[in-house]
């Protein structure tokens, strides 16, 4: 499977996947000498999505295809050179836009593997290089990877609440667009849905695709009846009947009859899909109908405005569902629709080889960013259970001492631990990637990995930072407060 679609689709260069202020900084830093000061960018997200413990990071694939492909062509910059400033004159000069098209991609990128649980704060992906180059790449990493993440998070509750059962990704029609349908496709299919109904992203990410068919389909018909008995003609092998065009009961009634006729060809009644009305009194009701006629392994699939809540909801009264195919509530993010990830400068060089660490600072303590270059360790304990994610300087190789401070300042003891592992792995160095991005079902098996590990962890999931980045985080506000004072 590939890792992504943008540039098997696109098949374009992607340097004007960017913000015009991107453009204006990146001139500013030319004029002024700037461009290839060595800096450091951290790209991590604020609050968990949906109130949910953690989030399943996602996107990394498309990164690592943006950045393989970052190039400005002539027709870009030709675009660019036709852009004016308040005074009708070129926006900007000559000498920048032929520099712009010689540019070559010359970072250093760490991230988190794709597909694993992350919280809120700790760095995803760390860029670094030229201060032009690395600030440029902003919102086209913040576009990837906030989307991916928002989705494939919900894909993973939605998947939690169904309990084991089938859940189908359904959502092209309601979807942001093409690539936010690809895109949603995608991660939905890492956060642990077993298929789509997106012929598109079945065939670029080899997603099985699963489908059934309209209330046109019936509606094209004289009566429900010869509409499945025709569908049974066309595709005995793919049988799954949409029963609720005019009375569910009597289309269930009518499922079953055509099912008989599919049993004497060698076939059977694969499903019923129920999309509307009391989805748990009539799945009940289907499946004693289903059983009384002898058609004990027929599916009901339920569609309807599914989200986590309903369908836990509806497994509460005691539906009789074996597969939810999740559209609108998914693909959209539903109760959310963005992911709140920042991308923001963490240190810079400037005549030395010393970094400068530089901090955003805020009066609201979730908006204050950290200083430094980041690493983030995970431990574990004697069983293998996760028991705590410590951010800390990587120069300094290990977290100091055992205590971890959260960003109000309010700080525990880590638990022993029995081992660790350093998440931020390096994947692109000076430009050049590494490894291939891991195949798409590998990190979907990750990504189902990490849902286990945490949903048995019992114990309180301890995040933060090491003491010693905590206090130079508050020497560094400090500082900065009295110099503007």
């Amino acid at each position: 499977m590939r890792s992504s679609h943008l540039s098997s689709i696109y098949r374009e260069k992607f340097g004007l996947l960017a913000d015009l202020y991107h453009l204006t900084m990146a001139y500013g830093f030319w004029k002024n000498g700037m461009a290839d000061q060595p800096a450091v960018f951290q790209l991590y997200y604020r609050r968990n999505p949906f109130a949910n413990p953690y989030a399943i990071c996602a996107g990394l694939g498309l990164v690592v295809d943006y950045l393989q492909h970052f190039r400005f062509t002539v027709d870009d910059i030709h675009y660019l050179g036709s852009l004016k400033g308040a005074d009708g004159q070129a926006l900007f000069e000559i000498g920048f836009l032929n520099y712009l098209q010689r540019l070559e991609f010359k970072c250093d990128v760490d991230a988190i593997p794709e597909g694993t649980a992350v919280f809120a704060n700790q760095p995803l992906i760390r860029v670094t290089g030229p201060l032009l180059q690395a600030q440029i790449i902003e919102s086209a990493l913040l576009t990837m990877v906030n989307f991916s993440t928002l989705i494939a998070t919900k894909a993973s509750r939605v998947v939690q609440a169904a309990e084991g059962e089938q859940v189908l990704e359904f959502g092209l029609r309601r979807a942001q667009g093409i690539d936010g349908a690809l895109t949603a496709a995608r991660s939905a299919y890492i956060g642990g849905c077993v298929a789509t109904s997106n012929l598109l992203a079945g065939r670029y990410y080899g997603i099985p695709v699963r489908g059934t068919h309209a209330h046109s389909w019936v509606m094209a018909f004289d009566d429900e009846k010869k509409a499945f008995s025709a569908y049974a003609h066309a595709q005995p092998n793919n049988c799954i009947f949409l029963v609720d065009t005019y009375d569910t009961i009597e289309g269930i009634r009518q499922a079953i009859e055509v099912g008989y006729d599919l049993k004497k060809t060698g076939h059977r009644l694969l499903g019923i899909r129920l999309d509307s009305g009391d989805l748990a009194k009539f799945s009940i009701i289907a499946r004693q109908m289903l059983d009384e006629a002898g058609h004990h392994d027929t599916q009901i699939v339920a569609s309807d405005s599914l989200d986590e809540t309903r369908i836990q909801a509806l497994k509460e009264k005691g539906a009789c569902i074996n597969v939810w195919g999740v559209g609108t509530e998914l693909v959209t993010g539903g109760t959310q629709a963005a992911m709140g990830g920042v991308y923001k400068l963490t240190a810079i060089q400037d005549d030395g080889p010393n970094w400068e660490y530089r901090i955003k600072k805020s009066e609201d303590p979730i908006k204050m960013s950290t200083p430094g270059i980041h690493q983030v360790r995970r431990y574990y304990d004697q069983q293998g259970r996760v028991v705590g994610d410590v951010l800390f300087q990587a120069a300094d190789e290990q977290p100091h001492g055992d205590e971890v401070v959260d960003i109000k300042g309010q700080s525990t003891s880590m638990p022993a631990a029995a081992r660790y592992e350093d998440l931020l792995q390096a994947i692109f160095r000076e430009g050049k990637l590494l490894n291939p991005a891991p195949d798409l079902s590998e990190v979907r098996q990750h990504a189902l990995n990490q849902q286990a590990l945490f949903q048995l962890e019992s114990l309180p999931y301890l995040t933060g930072m090491d003491r010693a980045l905590y206090d130079l985080k508050m020497r560094f506000f400090h500082r900065e407060t009295l110099l503007t004072q």
